[in-house]
């Protein structure tokens, strides 16, 4: 969740960490702050709130400041409050560590450093982690950290220096993402690499319990056991251009105008010759003949597409499939066999849930096939397949074209089984290929819409509770248009299956509650205006999302959003951006920040 950041060369780096920092605030933004070597000591300067608001005033407060190498942190609060104190870096003059996962063991920890003396300032339990490795420190860092390595329990990413030690910076993780940045004369460490594409575009990833040793003369890579490794340099493939706003407002709305473009790569370099290839990756039609099962899981967003994928494969394939939350499939007994393929869907490639489901799925001998859009993320690196979504980078912690992408997925993914399985011929396989490489430029109508999502952004945004309806594939979009309006403008709404309305939610329908119905399967619209008037007649306001030729009673409906008409099973592909635009506005007309929403982060690395 936390962002980490770290600089060894020649430069003055105080700018250069919070400035990194800045690109990561995304992964948390409850506090901030920076450990630089100046002199013969540690200099730490930190502060609760946002970059702006907290650390930036206080640096400037500080002239002079000539370090050439530190570490930074951007925090979302797990262990401890967030103030300054519980703020990161930590420790004790001698040590100074940031750190982004949880240590699952750190009150045994404690309680072992408080035997030995050792006093407590914050609530953390990084703190554990700062004081281990002073208890440990006898000259050699590295001997220190082996050692602190073999008391801790739990993920981590850490990047520590020591004041001995001057101008070096070590590195260290487990689950948590850590990437070693290599520069001209420089070196970085990073959770994301968007964070130093500002310096370099070639990277080292780093394996779990390897170190990185970084100062102005490289980088130098050991494995536990005190051995140098050779590590192969990788080079990303975005430019900084592309985590940057681009004129636009927010990230939210960048990224919603890229979804054309991002479906477009993640659909086109997979259909060839009107049919669906997956040579890329390894999953032969012989491997999808012979699945008994499918399992598709995620959390969040992710876990809505597979809901999409859901629906579009057991109508196309006639294959069962069943969609899993991460952090509940976990912890289940699963009825996963090696006959079975579970299909692993996350944006960043590091989700904490979503990476143990797939380790759980590996040890139950099923095949595991990643959609991530991170290269070389760590879901990425522990599966036997992998896609990637060829998205780019998302910022805002609202998830959109990494949603949409991920449905695009969906599709490819529908239409290969059904293909393969003799469900569909090849004549209709290239009739939906074709009808799906036409989707981005209808797409791109719905975005232009803007006036529409406005003025009903401008109906709801004063409600204190709102319901999404939807029947079939339209309740799964219902589902992830409730999580957008409330994860960014904070105003609590739900999503149902229409059908299930009588069955006790319609009695939270008062006087103007606002009702958001979408409704673009044609076989269910009837059924659907039904349920509407159901609504309308005990005060509801009713937003109506379907196609622009759908006819209905207007009596019941107070305001249409009309959709470009496409096959109903691609509907869900255009259906979406309605209603990213609709939370998009109604965060906006209540002031709330659309890119960084309150208590949420982008890449959830911990429990």
């Amino acid at each position: 969740m936390c962002g980490i950041v770290g600089y060894a060369g020649k430069e003055v780096c105080a700018d250069i960490l919070v400035n990194a920092l800045k690109k990561l605030e995304y992964r948390g933004y409850d506090s901030a702050g920076i450990a630089l070597f100046e002199g013969d000591r540690i200099k730490t300067v930190k502060a609760m709130g946002k970059i702006n608001d907290g650390l930036v005033p206080k640096l400037s407060e500080r002239k002079n400041l000539t370090a050439t190498c530190g570490i930074g942190h951007t925090r979302w609060a797990t262990h401890g409050e967030p103030s300054d104190v519980n703020s990161h870096p930590i420790g004790n003059g001698r040590v100074s560590i940031v750190h982004n996962g949880i240590i699952e063991n750190y009150r045994e920890l404690k309680k072992f450093l408080v035997s030995k003396g050792y006093g407590f300032e914050s609530e953390t339990d990084t703190e554990t982690v700062a004081k281990l490795l002073d208890f440990y420190y006898e000259g050699d860092p590295l001997e220190a950290i082996y050692k602190a390595l073999n008391d801790i329990e739990g993920a981590y990413a850490l990047s520590i220096i020591f004041r001995e030690h001057k101008n070096r910076i070590y590195a260290v993780r487990k689950e948590s993402p850590l990437i070693i940045g290599a520069g001209k004369g420089e070196s970085f460490i990073a959770s994301d690499v968007t964070a130093i594409l500002e310096h370099t575009r070639e990277y080292y990833l780093l394996e779990h319990h390897e170190i990185a040793v970084l100062d102005e003369n490289g980088i130098k890579f050991y494995d536990m056991h005190g051995y140098d490794i050779e590590k192969e340099l990788q080079t990303a493939t975005w430019d900084i251009t592309a985590a940057q706003k681009g004129g636009y407002e927010h990230f939210m709305l960048k990224e919603i105008a890229e979804q054309p473009s991002a479906i477009k790569n993640t659909l086109s370099p997979r259909i060839k010759d009107g049919l669906v290839d997956f040579s890329e990756c390894g999953l032969t039609d012989e491997k999808i003949r012979n699945y008994h099962n499918i399992y598709i899981v995620g959390c969040g967003s992710a876990m809505h597409s597979g809901l999409v994928g859901k629906s579009l494969i057991e109508s196309l394939a006639r294959t069962r499939v069943t969609v899993e939350i991460a952090s509940e499939f976990r912890y289940q007994n699963p009825l996963v066999t090696e006959n079975d393929l579970v299909i692993i869907i996350s944006q960043s490639g590091e989700t904490a849930d979503t990476l143990e489901a797939l380790k759980l799925s590996r040890r139950l001998g099923a095949d595991t096939l990643a959609i991530v859009n991170v290269v070389g993320s760590s879901i990425a690196r522990d599966a036997d397949m992998v896609m990637y979504t060829n998205a780019g980078p998302e910022i805002s912690v609202c998830s959109t074209k990494a949603y949409a992408v991920q449905v695009a997925f969906m599709y490819l993914l529908a239409v290969k089984v059904a293909f393969v399985k003799d469900c569909i011929d090849a004549g209709y396989c290239r009739e939906l290929t074709e009808q799906l490489l036409q989707i981005p430029g209808v797409i791109q109508k719905c975005i232009d819409r803007k006036e529409d999502y406005q003025f009903v952004a401008s109906k709801i945004m004063s409600a204190k509770s709102l319901l999404y309806i939807g029947r079939g594939l339209d309740h799964a979009l219902s589902m992830e248009g409730s999580l957008k309006l409330k994860e960014i403008s904070y105003i609590h709404s739900e999503a149902y299956a229409a059908g299930e309305l009588k069955h006790g939610t319609i009695s939270l329908i008062t006087e103007d509650t606002p009702v958001i119905a979408v409704a673009t399967q044609r076989r269910l619209f009837d059924k659907m205006t039904s349920n509407v008037k159901e609504c309308k007649t005990r005060g509801a306001k009713i937003v109506m999302v379907c196609h622009e030729d759908m006819t209905m009673d207007e009596s019941c409906v107070d305001y249409k959003i009309p959709l470009p008409s496409v096959n109903d099973l691609l509907m869900p592909l255009i259906t979406v951006v309605p209603l990213q635009m609709i939370a998009y506005y109604t965060s906006v007309y209540l002031g709330c920040d659309v890119d960084m929403p309150r208590n949420l982060a982008k890449s959830v690395t911990v429990e």
